[in-house]
């Protein structure tokens, strides 16, 4: 069971609307430009209609690349609305994902990075987070410009290109609008801090463009015994409205420190996290990353004709950041006794850029109806980390008398450790085809050609351990039949691929990881707005790179094979004027099939159960 822990209290959160003569007026990105406003005050407590329906959305733009109503996606979609992040105060991508089955956290380096575990699949700088549909570099993805979020479950490679089997998790952010909103918000923690934003957009005179502007601090101590949170945001952006064309430039910065604490310590006698209180930290005060990112996003939307339309999107987003940890590396359960060594990562960033081009449209071919996407995608990834910084080992800290501050950070450059890169180019071309066969029947297929190359080493001098080229043709495949025009039953085949890359170990060339899913399921949507999906799946995922030792040698190749299989439940929606809810259900069974020392095991990480529910009531108005 999942349960959300609050930390925030909030103390003040006023939005100040400028609305035209309908709320659905003030949501709409294509709002009369002359349209007569009017000021409506929303005070707390007061939610509007549309938001309290819109609890679960019935569309999605992440399961096809393209608006398509939930129902019509033979694969299983679910979408985190603005309305439910608002209700959970979410301020982080676990947070955001609380109530998507078959969701868990992954290894996320101490905290500093997002992971999320999809259908038993993913890890930390995985390829398999978006924004706005474009893979993205950042170590924080879900920010204050975040309106919702969107998750497109099992393989995605013949949409998105290279990444994990269980899917792909797309941040869809927040534009500006031709009508006048104002939104104030500040709150207080129980951890000796707060936070407050500010978020203001509307119409530049009568020439059709908008603005927005969203600036958000926080800032609080740690929930453990020392360390401090800190980010701050600001995000710029216009967009230009034309008849039949649009244009959005967005930037966002962001500032960040967080405690860098990779958590508790396993006793080798009993399986079990040690007895210490759970508020104990193993490290040091200076255990931190610091650092910032960027993203700049220019799309252009043209209308072709009444059926067609086009769109080209270039994004750029950067993380910097470096940290100091004193790292964990042998416990004497008897003792208390903690080796620790004192190392640090200096000058890291990671840079990304890429280029969309999409046409898509509705065709009418002999009475059959064909809703056509075509499209390119261009990525280029650049990861370098400059000084790796390794001290000597020091055994002067015990568990469960912990005295601080005798351990310094080290100033050690290791120089066979130092000038990591990994670069990672690709392209790919793809179309997809959505068929409506009759009233009851759709189907749809899509394939794409996709070249990635490799390179990848670490040292000085530099020693390179990856170099490789490889390309793949993805196909996907699914049926939708429905049942009533609330009720679908779907069946999908889909393909994913992942190139295999190591810094520290020699590979040279290995081919992809490769992953194929079978899924089935059932999605209602019901009139009253509660919608439901129940998805069962298999996903195998081989070409896994292992490590084995030949004659005294170590020795990489592509030996795994992964397999996991599961049920997912999600159900939502208003289930009285004042009452919405969220319930979810997984099971997962992932285990490696093949591989030369844990066959048979399961893949860690993944629950194998995993439950939650969440209920909001609506009090009404407060009079004001």
């Amino acid at each position: 069971m999942k349960i959300i822990k609050r930390q925030h209290m909030y103390w003040c959160s006023l939005p100040l609307l400028v609305m035209g003569p309908t709320a659905q007026a003030a949501d709409s990105q294509t709002a009369t430009k002359n349209s007569e406003e009017k000021t409506k005050i929303v005070v707390i407590g007061q939610q509007r209609e549309a938001d309290t329906q819109s609890y679960q959305p019935t569309s999605s733009v992440t399961g096809t690349r393209t608006e398509t109503n939930l129902l019509n996606v033979p694969q299983a979609v679910n979408v985190v609305p603005r309305q439910v992040l608002r209700d959970q105060a979410a301020r982080n991508i676990d947070e955001a994902l609380y109530n998507v089955s078959g969701i868990t956290q992954s290894n996320t380096l101490g905290g500093t990075q997002d992971a999320v575990m999809k259908r038993g699949f993913g890890d930390n700088r995985d390829g398999s987070i978006l924004r706005d549909g474009v893979r993205s570099a950042q170590a924080r993805n879900f920010t204050p410009t975040t309106e919702r979020v969107e998750v497109l479950k099992g393989p995605a490679s013949m949409l998105y290109g290279m990444g994990e089997p269980g899917g792909v998790i797309n941040m869809i952010t927040k534009k500006p609008q031709l009508v006048q909103q104002t939104h104030i918000e500040g709150w207080g923690s129980s951890f000796k801090g707060g936070g407050g934003q500010l978020d203001v957009t509307g119409p530049l005179g009568q020439s059709g463009f908008a603005y927005r502007m969203i600036v958000d601090h926080d800032e609080t101590d740690y929930w453990r015994n020392f360390g401090r949170n800190r980010q701050t945001v600001v995000a710029p952006s216009v967009m230009w409205f034309g008849d039949t064309t649009t244009v959005r430039v967005a930037y966002e910065h962001m500032e960040y420190l967080t405690p860098f604490d990779r958590g508790t310590i396993i006793d080798s006698r009993t399986g079990k996290p040690v007895n210490t209180p759970r508020d104990r930290r193993f490290d040091e005060a200076y255990n931190a990353t610091r650092g910032d990112q960027d993203n700049i996003t220019l799309q252009i939307d043209q209308v072709l004709n009444d059926n067609w339309k086009s769109s080209l999107t270039y994004a750029y987003n950067r993380n910097r950041y470096s940290d100091n940890q004193a790292r964990a590396l042998l416990l004497d359960p008897i003792t208390g006794v903690l080796s620790r060594q004192a190392d640090a990562t200096a000058s890291a960033v990671s840079r990304a850029q890429a280029v969309q081009i999409t046409l898509n449209g509705d065709l009418d071919l002999g009475g059959i109806g064909h809703q056509m996407l075509f499209g390119f995608d261009y990525e280029d990834s650049r990861t370098y980390r400059g000084d790796m910084i390794r001290g000597k080992k020091n055994s002067n800290f015990n568990i469960y008398d912990p005295v601080y501050g005798l351990m310094p950070p080290s100033t050690a450059v290791s120089a066979k450790d130092s000038d990591q890169r990994e670069n990672l180019k690709s392209y790919g071309w793809f179309m997809q085809d959505s068929i409506e066969l009759t009233d009851k029947w759709i189907v749809l297929a899509g394939l794409r050609y996709d070249r990635f190359d490799v390179f990848a080493g670490k040292g000085r001098p530099f020693i390179t351990n990856t170099d490789s080229s490889d390309s793949k043709l993805v196909p996907r495949a699914g049926v939708v039949y429905k049942l009533t025009p609330e009720v679908s039953l779907y069946g999908s085949y889909s393909e994913s691929f992942k190139p295999n890359s190591s810094i520290a170990t020699q590979i040279d060339s290995l081919p992809p990881e490769q992953g194929q899913s079978w899924e089935v399921g059932s999605k209602v949507e019901l009139v009253n707005g509660v919608t439901g999906t129940l998805a069962l799946f298999d996903i195998a995922k081989r070409n896994v790179m292992v490590n084995e030792l030949v004659n005294g040698e170590t020795i990489t190749r592509t030996a795994g094979r992964v397999r996991s299989q599961g049920v997912e439940l999600d159900i939502a929606g208003q289930l009285t004027d004042n009452l919405s809810a969220i319930a979810t259900y997984a099971y997962t069974d992932a285990r490696v099939t093949e591989d030369p020392d844990n066959k048979g095991n399961q893949m860690t990480n993944v629950a194998r159960n995993s439950a939650s529910v969440f209920l909001t009531q609506a009090l009404g108005s407060t009079g004001w």
